[in-house]
């Protein structure tokens, strides 16, 4: 076995660790920006009771794009650990 070799299969792992670690914060990020968007839709309904239905469509909204966003990152960093 020559050394080359040795320090491809040191390569590879270190690579499908990476791409769990990496897999890991964006599912991290993903819960922190969601949690920052309910509270302050919380915040603002409660400032602001009247304007509940606007608040909360756009709580939706953000929480399914940063939901899409952290889901694709999970993703690309699976596939590029099981390469």
């Amino acid at each position: 076995m020559t050394i080359l070799s040795i320090l491809m299969e040191v390569a590879t792992e270190l690579g499908k660790m990476g791409a769990g670690i990496g897999a890991g914060i964006a599912a991290v990020g993903a819960g922190l920006g969601i949690g920052n968007i309910g509270k302050g839709a919380l915040e603002a309904l409660a400032r602001q009771p009247e304007v509940g239905g606007d608040v909360r469509t756009n709580m939706i909204i953000a929480s399914a794009l940063i939901e899409g966003v952290a889901l694709f990152a999970v993703v690309v960093c699976l596939l590029i650990g099981l390469m």
